[in-house]
């Protein structure tokens, strides 16, 4: 469980090159979530590779120098039909582990899945579904626009859920090394 004390704040990235979700979520429980940010960044598809990959890189440092979340959650690419898709979300995936690594952020990576079934209850949720979840879970007026940005929100909120487990393994993994 959380520390009553300590909020943990979650940076959830939905990776792509022409639509980058982002969410950061700020929580004391597992009942209580806010949203301090949420959206997507965009590149226009007519620029070069390079230069959409930088635009992104300075957008999301520029939000991490804002919000410093504690984590930043990744959905991680499991399977993809359209390699050329597959490539561009590898690609902002990797800018965003790199990132993390170098400012030393706790970084991890969740399938759709894995975000599906912590967010709804179902690993085969479809985006209405994932969507429904998060404004509810979010206290939300109306669903999370667009699916980018939801989806993004799904990845915190997964993240948020898993990260006391995350932390009671890592304590006692660090616990067995000491001895």
């Amino acid at each position: 469980m959380f520390a009553q004390s300590q909020a943990l704040v979650v940076l959830g990235i939905d990776p792509g090159l022409t639509r980058c979700g982002y969410a950061v979520l700020g929580s004391q429980s597992l009942q209580q979530t806010d949203v301090i940010a949420l959206g997507v960044m965009t590149t226009p598809a007519t620029e070069e590779l390079q230069h959409r990959l930088c635009a992104l890189q300075l957008d999301i440092e520029k939000l991490i120098d804002e919000t410093q979340p504690d984590a930043i959650a990744v959905e991680q690419v499991f399977f993809q039909n359209n390699v050329r898709t597959a490539m561009s979300v590898g690609q902002v995936s990797g800018l965003v582990l790199a990132m993390a690594s170098r400012l030393g952020i706790d970084v991890v990576q969740y399938t759709p899945s894995q975000v599906k079934s912590a967010v709804t209850g179902s690993g085969t949720a479809n985006k209405l579904q994932v969507q429904k979840m998060v404004q509810q879970r979010l206290g939300l007026s109306s669903l999370p626009e667009p699916a980018d940005a939801a989806d993004a929100a799904a990845i915190a909120l997964c993240h948020l859920a898993v990260a006391p487990l995350r932390g009671s393994i890592q304590r006692a993994q660090n616990a067995v090394g000491a001895k």
